[in-house]
């Protein structure tokens, strides 16, 4: 294969998890993108703040390529934990969504500018394991987000019931409200037994 068809087909798979991601916020109010949703307070704003993050320092920081002047306070060394994990009521959507796609920018650039063997050095990560291709850190980083797009199906349905892979497709086998509660009861079923078995 050669690196540019690899570098498309990378680059395909990244931006198809960014579409994902984002498109679960749509038609969500403000409480409802930002509610924590599981013990470990998953959010879909949060999500989106984090791989927002994660892109700017991969694809910047990692390359010699920061983003920020002057980081704020829940990215990079020194952060609260968690920080990049949830929106603070000053925190808008605008704002983040904006800054994800500016990430997504900053990355593209980054990933049309250097070869796949091109090295880096990942700041936060041990001495001993720093270096890395941007091979490495594409395929992590569509890992990363596919997972959190992942994350943000599960959250977006348990907010309104929504469900898809990406609009227009939700990849979702066919059936009215109806079936769907058969179907879920004879998954409880099948649990009950075999928890009992």
């Amino acid at each position: 294969m050669i690196e540019s068809k690899a570098k498309a087909d990378l680059l395909h798979y990244l931006r198809a998890a960014r579409e994902a991601l984002l498109w679960k916020l749509d038609g969500l109010s403000e409480y409802d993108i930002r509610r924590p949703l599981t013990p470990t307070g998953t959010n879909l704003l949060g999500l989106v703040k984090h791989i927002a993050g994660v892109e700017l320092g991969y694809f910047g920081d990692t390359f010699g390529r920061p983003y920020f002047d002057e980081p704020p306070s829940w990215y990079g060394e020194g952060a609260e934990p968690g920080a990049d994990m949830w929106a603070t009521a000053d925190e808008s959507r605008e704002q983040l969504v904006g800054l994800y796609q500016q990430a997504w920018k900053h990355a593209d650039a980054t990933i049309a500018t250097l070869p796949l063997d091109a090295i880096g050095h990942v700041p936060w990560w041990p001495e001993e394991r720093r270096e890395v291709t941007l091979h490495h850190v594409l395929v992590r980083v569509i890992a990363d987000t596919h997972r959190h797009a992942g994350h943000a199906d599960i959250v977006r349905e348990l907010i309104d019931g929504a469900v898809g892979m990406a609009e227009g497709n939700d990849n979702m086998p066919p059936g009215d409200q109806s079936w769907w509660e058969n179907y879920r009861s004879r998954l409880e079923r099948a649990a009950r037994e075999a928890g009992h078995g």
